[in-house]
Formats: structure tokens, sequence, C-alpha cells
């Protein structure tokens, strides 16, 4: 009885400590993005390029405003990492830290994107059946199953198109078909079957979508 007393002892208070350690300790969460921060980073690095609001005029360039967070701040860690690759981009990215990058991502989110127009009357017909319905003879996928049919995108997953500058969509679109942008398997798969013929009407077509 003497030994198993001190034993049990040691029993509870190891238990004890240990329920008072979990009870302490906190879960993990994501730090709170600082806007003002993000749009002095933003206006330190970023702002020659797509101008002062995010909306580039740039036409090879895109617009950031209004973008999700989630995907912005996803395509700077994999610019930074190397997984999306643009010599521009990684330098421009490559003083940013972690908290820089999430803030930058959030003051562009808060922005508001301005409309954009389509320009080829003669190709928006088959820019708004390869958008909304895809090329089903084909197997290339709607974009709208994505994107959704007013390019607004889902948050987290998929970027927003709405109103996006045509000539960054056009290259963008060719990058994946060509092998030059690889950080996403799914677009890789979808651009493999377009022509550029049906990458310019899309391309088009999302510049005048809302």
């Amino acid at each position: 009885m003497k030994l198993i007393a001190p034993l049990l002892t040691t029993a509870v208070l190891a238990f004890s400590s240990v329920s008072v350690y979990s009870a302490s300790e906190t879960p993990n969460r994501s730090p709170k993005p600082d806007l003002a921060k993000g749009e002095a980073s933003y206006t330190a690095v970023c702002v020659a390029c797509h101008n002062a609001d995010g909306n580039a005029s740039i036409a090879i360039n895109p617009k950031l405003s209004q973008q999700h967070p989630e995907y912005l701040l996803k395509q700077l860690q994999e610019f930074k990492s190397g997984k999306r690759k643009d010599p521009v981009m990684q330098g421009m990215v490559a003083g940013l830290s972690d908290a820089d990058m999430l803030n930058i991502s959030a003051w562009l989110a808060s922005k508001p994107g301005k409309l954009g127009f389509a320009k080829d009357k003669d190709s928006v017909a088959l820019g708004e059946r390869i958008y909304r319905g895809g090329l089903p003879d084909r197997q290339i996928a709607a974009c709208a199953g994505c994107h959704s049919p007013n390019g607004a995108g889902i948050p987290a997953q998929y970027p927003r198109l709405s109103g996006q500058n045509a000539d960054y969509v056009s290259k963008t679109l060719h990058d994946f078909r060509d092998g030059k942008r690889g950080n996403s398997l799914q677009m890789t798969g979808v651009t493999a079957k377009m022509n550029d013929k049906e990458i310019k009407a899309v391309s088009d077509y999302i510049a005048g979508l809302r």
C-alpha cells in the first residue's frame, strides 16, 4: 500500500498537468491582414505595373483589384517559391515576407474592379459558347463551371475573371497550353485542347464579362 499510494499521487498530478496544458493551448490562427501596410507594400512594389488601385491599364498585365485574396496570396507565394515562373514577378516578390503578401492580397481584394469590354464582335459568339458551355465534342470544359457565369469565380478556389484584360487572359491561356505556366494541372488540361482562335475568342469575351 505504501508503494501504491505515491504512484497514484504521481499519476494524478501528471494527468492534471497535461489537462491544464491542453486547456491553455490556443489553436493556430491565420494572422489578420493589415490593409494600411498592404497598401504601403503595394505602392512600393506593384504600382508601376498594376496601377494605383490594382486596375492595370497595360493590357498584358492583369487587373488585381477585387480578386479573391486567397488566390492572390497563393500566386505571390508560388512566384516566390518558383512554382509559378516569371522572371519579373519573381524579382518583385523576392523581398516580400509572408505578412507582406497577406497584407497586399487583402488590400487588393478591398479595391473595386473596373469593368472591361469585349472588342471583337466577330468572335464574341464563339467566346460566349466556350465560356458558358465549353466544347463538349472536344472535351473542353465550360469556364463558367469554375469561374461562375458572371466571372466572379469561387473564393479560395478559382479566380475572378470578370473584366480581366483580354491580352493578359490570352497570354495566360497560351502559357498553360504551351507548358510555360505549370501551377494548375486543371488549366493545363483544359487549354491543351484549345486552338489560338478559341483562346482569342474566350479571352475577349471574358474582358466584357460582368
